[in-house]
């Protein structure tokens, strides 16, 4: 009997489990891959579920094997995938950044956990954030998700692989060791009922084709090696024709083409839910595993009588910045709990602008940010007003 690519649904699952059936789901038909704790089981699954689809799953020699097979997979017809953490994420970046700049669409899942370097293989950390946005040399723009929950690591992974497809450009799913772990409910919908996006492929004649010429909508269509059209691919500065141009004004023409098709479509990308938002004075802003512990605290604060409210980051990356902007100017303050020392938190104390004060809470890693730590900074900005 045939196994299916959708298995459709109610399930009990990792969250890195839910990944590799999102990834399915949406369509994916390559992983390159090297195993590291805790995204193994993402890998696992997909060496188990790939080949029952006539899938191809190959473990590489490193994780810098591993992206750079995802850009030529993906240039030959295939939506392609990889799972890591931190140290494989940081070999990643410089193949990172040649699929930015040959806008070849690929995702990458990176279960972060305490760094840097091996640091806590098996605890959880969230102090990649910084790193998905500048970790490649050079200036561009990314699209990075955070799924809360293993349900999430399923939906957020069809939508990682539909950005990816929609604006020719890598894009990573920003998880952690906890809800890569976790196991909840999963529900896995009707295969007919996922909506997927396809790249745009050319309809001009092939001798009119260039492969980087944006449309109306910053995006390039795309050609894949065997489609019948001329493509070159460079990681070197490129014009739309594809081939080197080794002068500032090609550089800049191209790098604002890069930057363009992202920034003109925020309000396509940008993903974030609130909570409690009516009449909320203070502000918890929160992604990944740190949801969970602020919903906690806001429950716990509101049974107090404070009035707190949740925005829940769903894209940190573009940035929600006139919606941070605007909210700042009509609340007593925002506080994020993220597992790190300050980095997100960065973000959000510049589109506060100082209409508002903004508080971490944080630590260094290895364990998930505790309600009461929450509360207890929280209350030390109640006393502050007073």
């Amino acid at each position: 009997m045939a196994s299916k690519a959708v298995l459709t649904g109610t399930h009990f699952m990792n969250g890195d489990e839910a990944c590799a059936e999102g990834a399915l789901a949406a369509g994916c038909r390559f992983f390159g891959g090297y195993p590291i704790t805790p995204a193994t089981e993402v890998a696992e699954r997909m060496s188990r579920r790939l080949p029952q689809l006539g899938g191809i799953y190959i473990q590489m020699e490193d994780e810098i094997a591993s992206m750079a097979s995802l850009l030529g997979a993906s240039w030959g017809g295939q939506k392609a995938m990889t799972s890591t953490s931190g140290p494989g994420f940081s070999l990643m970046m410089e193949n990172l950044g040649l699929g930015i700049i040959t806008e070849t669409p690929c995702v990458v899942c990176n279960v972060q956990r305490g760094g840097p370097s091996t640091g806590l293989p098996t605890l959880v950390g969230q102090a990649d954030m910084m790193q998905a946005r500048w970790g490649s040399h050079g200036h561009y723009e990314i699209i990075a998700l955070c799924p809360s929950s293993p349900q999430e690591m399923f939906d957020f992974t069809i939508r990682a692989f539909n950005l990816s497809e929609q604006f020719r450009t890598p894009v990573l799913i920003m998880a952690d060791e906890v809800v890569g772990h976790m196991n909840e409910r999963v529900v896995i919908p009707a295969e007919d009922t996922i909506e997927l996006v396809e790249r745009k492929r050319p309809t001009c004649a092939p001798e009119a084709f260039l492969p980087f010429r944006p449309e109306a909508d910053g995006v390039a269509p795309m050609a894949c090696f065997g489609d019948g059209y001329r493509v070159h691919i460079t990681g070197l500065t490129h014009a739309e024709n594809g081939y080197p141009a080794m002068e500032a004004g090609a550089h800049e023409r191209m790098l604002n083409a890069l930057v363009n098709k992202i920034k003109m479509n925020r309000d396509t990308i940008i993903s974030y839910d609130t909570e409690y938002l009516d009449d909320a004075e203070i502000v918890l802003v929160a992604y990944g595993i740190s949801v969970r512990s602020a919903r906690r605290a806001i429950r716990a604060g509101r049974e107090q009588g404070l009035k707190l409210g949740l925005v829940k980051l769903n894209t940190v990356w573009p940035f929600p910045e006139e919606f941070i902007r605007d909210l700042a100017g009509r609340v007593r303050a925002l506080v994020m709990p993220e597992i790190n020392l300050g980095q997100m938190v960065l973000e959000l104390e510049r589109c506060a602008g100082g209409r508002c004060p903004v508080r971490l809470v944080g630590h260094a890693g290895g364990a998930i940010i505790r309600p009461a730590a929450i509360l207890n900074v929280i209350n030390d900005l109640v006393k502050e007003a007073v």
